[in-house]
C-alpha cells in the first residue's frame, strides 16, 4: 500500500518536513518513491508550505492514501491557492 506522508529532516528542536510518497512498511526517513513537497513549521504566518498539488493529485488518484496531517495541510494549500 502506497501513502503519502510526512519524512522529518532538520535538527534537534527545528523540524522541517518533506511530503513523499512511500510504501506504507517503509521507514518514516527511509525509502521513498517521490518528494512532492516541504513543510516547514517554523516559518512566520503557521508555516511554510510549497506543494506540487499536480503530483499530489495523480498519486492520489492512483490510490495513494494521505496520511492525516498530509490531508490537513494539502487542503489548507488547496483553499489558499
Amino acid at each position: 500500500m502506497v501513502t503519502i506522508r510526512l519524512s522529518r529532516g532538520g535538527s534537534k528542536k527545528l523540524p522541517y518536513y518533506r511530503l513523499v510518497v512511500a510504501n506504507s512498511r517503509a521507514k518514516r526517513d527511509g525509502r521513498f518513491l517521490e518528494a512532492i513537497g516541504t513543510w516547514d513549521p517554523n516559518a512566520p504566518n503557521g508555516g511554510a508550505l510549497k506543494l506540487d498539488q499536480a503530483r499530489y493529485n495523480h498519486w492520489v488518484g492512483l490510490g495513494a492514501s494521505p496520511s492525516d496531517v498530509v490531508l490537513q495541510l494539502a487542503t489548507k494549500a488547496a483553499k489558499s491557492a
